[in-house]
């Protein structure tokens, strides 16, 4: 109990005082503290538990299947053009040597041959532009060159069109996803409607859009990458159209030069002969009958 502010404290008083105003500061705090752990045990906290990757399969529901074997594909996808698109298997340097030295040769059925036995996009180029040459030695080179052009058109398009597949992946994986969100959230409101509880209602609205959300979340993870390689397969393929459309222009050149300064075909000239060297022969005075011969 604190003095009147009017009386006089001695030195003992306030010592006492002072001590007294310890002990209770003392005993609050001790009285706090000792009601921390109590308040702990009475309300623990609720920690959350981590889910694994199967977990996570589950809560996605249905359309977790059909982007899981998307994902595969994707994979299958991405390793294959990786050990098939490259500038090997479309202009090598080692062709480009062998097939210069040919056509200078005018060995035209041994690169026949040689392009045959290759894998290259301009391999088959100058296959099928010299087949057509050497089964039809009389035809133009523009005919030729034609003919080459669209060889090389054909094997640009096959090589654009096999990255196409990437877009398509990049394109259907979040259909599939956005597939999987509805069902999620029709699942999640069929259960709103059937439940009776508040609590129950909640946890089965709790359960659909987890449902959702990991199939969205699913879909873009598999977009993403398809895109991002697709972006890098098409800036390989066209880089590499462009070398074969100048390799095949390369050569076809080095041809047309090697076929104008191929000599023509000898022709033998037939001498000039009149009507008259094809009349009949004139009978000869022998042949006639004589009559100073007869009786001898």
């Amino acid at each position: 109990m604190l003095p009147h502010p009017g009386l006089a404290l001695t030195p003992a008083v306030a010592k006492l005082l002072s001590i007294y105003m310890k002990c209770r500061l003392l005993t609050l705090a001790g009285m706090f503290l000792f009601a921390l752990p109590l308040s702990a045990a009475q309300a623990p906290v609720a920690v959350p538990s981590e889910m694994n990757f199967l977990e996570v399969f589950a809560a996605g529901g249905i359309a977790m299947y059909p982007l899981t074997l998307i994902s595969v594909i994707l994979v299958i996808f991405v390793l294959v053009f990786f050990a098939t698109i490259r500038r090997n298997a479309v202009v090598s340097d080692k062709f480009m040597s062998a097939a210069e030295a040919m056509i200078r040769r005018r060995d035209y059925l041994g690169l026949i041959a040689y392009s045959h036995r290759q894998n290259e996009c301009i391999a088959r180029v100058m296959q099928k532009s010299l087949e057509f040459l050497t089964k039809n030695p009389s035809a133009p080179f523009v005919e030729v060159r034609s003919l080459a052009e669209a060889e090389g058109a054909r094997q640009a398009g096959a090589l654009t069109s096999r990255i196409t597949y990437l877009a398509d992946i990049a394109a259907i994986a979040p259909m599939v996803g956005l597939l999987g969100t509805v069902l999620g959230m029709i699942k999640s409101f069929i259960h709103i409607s059937q439940g009776d509880v508040q609590g129950v209602r909640q946890m089965a609205l709790a359960a659909g859009v987890s449902e959702a959300l990991v199939a969205t979340a699913s879909g873009l993870i598999i977009a993403i990458p398809a895109l991002l390689f697709y972006s890098i397969y098409r800036g390989k393929v066209f880089r590499y159209v462009g070398e074969l459309e100048s390799a095949a222009a390369h050569l076809m050149a080095i041809l047309n030069g090697q076929i104008e300064r191929q000599p023509a075909a000898p022709t033998y000239a037939t001498p000039n002969r009149s009507r008259e060297d094809f009349a009949m022969p004139t009978p000869s005075p022998l042949g006639a009958e004589r009559p100073d011969l007869h009786g001898i």
